[in-house]
């Protein structure tokens, strides 16, 4: 076998492939063989039919035709292995000649990836923001303990903001109930806006027993983001009492024994999450401002691709919602032009940033351990809600361990630029990232937590970002 590439552009290629009618006997044996099982002639057992006989019953050229089917993927694949090509999607194939006896030459065009020169990406500079802590945020997380502890008392006055209803409601069009959208024994908090639009204005000001009628859209079903007439009767109104935030408080609700300790812990833990914030907010910026210095033309079709699975994957939740994709575009004020566009858009970004991300990851050799994958699966099954087993009995099944493999590898990359990153905070005070843990501590310097701390919370929040991507591995699934 001959064969030959062509650069077309800088994402897509041709491949012409010249192959000797012998190196196709394997093939028309097998065509034969397979031929013979299929049909049915008089005088000879199936399978055992001889190639003349077929010949002449069935027809030369359609054993060609199956052997030449039967031949080309893997031609394809030595060829791709032949020029060191490495596709993504799937190819065009052009069988530009064969006849009996004859070579065969095919051509097959696909999108690759493209060649990446990378910018300078050890020491970019971002800044994020401070992680500072108010007395404001640490008394809200108090409150927010107390709602938790606190009691409801029924009252006998009109509904007021801020207090919590049992209510029903029901819903009509044109005069006719909607079967869906009846419900009794609600619980609502005035000043929510957990449910419908429209309705802390129709109970505000109702007492126990009284009702109201208004417009509002429902939000799934049959008629999700048309207006509908609905009914909300006020069953009871109640205040909630909170406990005194107190030394006593702290005891019930916590195992601290006063509220200064308890008050001090609320603190620390915001602290926590605002190092964490700051260490996704600094990969965010790191991957922009890198993305911004480096120009990626991207493969028209892995964007199609691309789109087609993000699409698909909406398509999905919002089945799964009741709802349809017009009734979506309605509640995001989206027109279909737009939503087109925005899915462009990140489906291209995506793509760019996974090209980008190999480069590095090829560049300072990175490579993925058993215990790093273990890890990520084990973070998947916990997100997904299944068990591990279950998880991993999905992944192998669906084939879908190569793709994962690739988000943790751009993961750690990003982790590696992160990490060689100048990040300073709004005061400008330099962030120390090199030493932040999962959990938002900080291990001790020069402590073996401390190595092993390094990139943890930047990997973990660019695998969060491909998943919020639609994970730029939707784009690969087709990826040979």
């Amino acid at each position: 076998m001959k064969s030959a590439v062509e650069t077309l552009s800088p994402t897509r290629v041709r491949l012409t492939v010249e192959v000797p009618f012998e190196e196709l006997r394997t093939s028309l044996d097998t065509a034969y063989r397979e031929i013979a099982k299929q049909v049915t002639i008089p005088g000879f057992r199936k399978g055992r039919i001889p190639p003349q006989i077929i010949d002449q019953r069935v027809g030369r050229e359609f054993v060609l035709e199956q052997a030449v089917n039967e031949a080309l993927p893997q031609l394809y694949v030595s060829a791709l292995q032949e020029n060191d090509v490495e596709p993504l999607g799937q190819p065009e194939v052009d069988v530009t000649n064969f006849a009996d006896g004859a070579d065969l030459t095919f051509t097959a065009e696909v999108d690759v990836r493209p060649d990446v020169t990378l910018p300078e990406y050890k020491g970019i500079e971002v800044s994020v923001a401070d992680a500072e802590v108010t007395d404001e945020e640490v008394e809200e997380q108090l409150t927010s303990l107390r709602e938790r502890f606190g009691s409801l008392s029924t009252v006998e006055r009109a509904a007021e903001d801020g207090d919590f209803l049992t209510i029903d409601l029901a819903a009509s069009k044109d005069g006719q109930p909607i079967e869906d959208a009846q419900a009794t024994g609600l619980s609502y908090k005035i000043g929510s806006g957990s449910m419908l639009e429209g309705l802390d204005d129709a109970v505000t000001g109702k007492s126990a027993g009284e009702s109201e009628t208004f417009v509002s859209q429902l939000a799934s079903g049959e008629y999700a983001g048309q207006d509908v007439d609905v009914t909300v009767v006020v069953d009871s109104v109640k205040v909630q009492e909170l406990p005194e935030l107190d030394d006593e408080f702290a005891q019930m609700a916590s195992e601290f024994d006063t509220l200064d300790e308890l008050r001090a812990d609320v603190r620390e833990r915001l602290i926590r999450q605002k190092r964490l914030q700051q260490a996704q907010e600094a990969r965010d910026n790191v991957l922009e401002k890198l993305l911004d210095q480096v120009d990626v033309p991207v493969p028209e079709g892995a964007v199609t691709d691309e789109i087609q699975a993000r699409r698909e994957a909406i398509g999905h939740q919002l089945q799964h919602m009741g709802a349809t994709e017009a009734q979506y575009l309605q509640s995001e004020g989206q027109t279909e032009e737009e939503f087109v566009a925005d899915l462009d858009r990140r489906s291209r970004e995506a793509l760019k940033s996974q090209f980008v991300l190999d480069k590095v990851a090829d560049t300072e050799e990175l490579n993925v351990s058993e215990p790093e994958l273990t890890q990520a699966l084990l973070q998947r099954a916990q997100q997904a809600g299944v068990s591990p087993d279950e998880y991993i009995q999905q992944v192998v099944q669906n084939n879908y361990v190569p793709t994962l493999v690739r988000e943790v590898r751009r993961g750690k990359a990003l982790g590696f630029v992160v990490e060689q990153a100048v990040v300073t905070d709004a005061s400008g005070n330099q962030v120390e990232l090199s030493r932040l843990q999962a959990d938002g501590t900080y291990a001790p310097e020069g402590s073996e937590e401390a190595e092993g701390a390094e990139s943890a919370p930047a990997e973990e929040s660019a695998e969060a970002a491909q998943a919020e991507q639609g994970e730029q591995g939707e784009g690969e699934k087709s990826e040979s």
